[in-house]
């Protein structure tokens, strides 16, 4: 039977490594990757759920707001932005200019179904805040039945 533990233990290892792929692979916006850095491009993003709301808050120190693009489909929130940085070394005769261009995009899901058109997105101070209310079906309406 001690035989079969470390085969056993290796298996579920391997198995368990195949699942996180798979997952990776088909929900890359699912878990703890939603909130590592190096996933979103250097960009931190912070979600908050609440009862009527779901808030969206994004770091985004020197982006221009023009370089924006925030658009909603199929109850997906996408994100995407290009920042431009330039330093300049040197003076006089020599000078060296690097520019950097940087591009990020980010999709996440919405947790329910949202007004499309109340959805209100606000930059202060570098700080990226999406407000995205819910989506509230009318009060139920109940159909008489005639009978014929």
């Amino acid at each position: 039977m001690s035989e079969l533990i470390p085969w056993m233990d290796k298996e579920i290892h391997k198995m368990r490594r195949e699942m996180e792929c798979l997952f990776n692979r088909c929900w890359p916006d699912i878990g703890a990757d939603l909130f590592l850095e190096d996933v979103s491009g250097g960009i931190s993003f912070e979600t908050v759920l609440t009862q009527d709301r779901f808030i969206i808050r994004a770091a985004l120190r020197g982006i221009d707001p023009k370089s924006l693009d925030i658009s909603v489909t199929d109850d997906k929130l996408t994100i995407k932005g290009r920042k431009k940085e330039v330093s300049v070394e040197g003076s006089g005769y020599y000078q060296r200019i690097e520019r950097k261009l940087s591009s990020f995009s980010r999709t996440i899901p919405l947790p329910f179904h949202a007004r499309i058109r109340e959805i209100k997105a606000t930059l202060n101070k570098g700080i990226l805040k999406i407000v995205v209310p819910r989506w509230k079906p009318q009060k139920v309406r109940y159909i008489e039945i005639e009978t014929i």
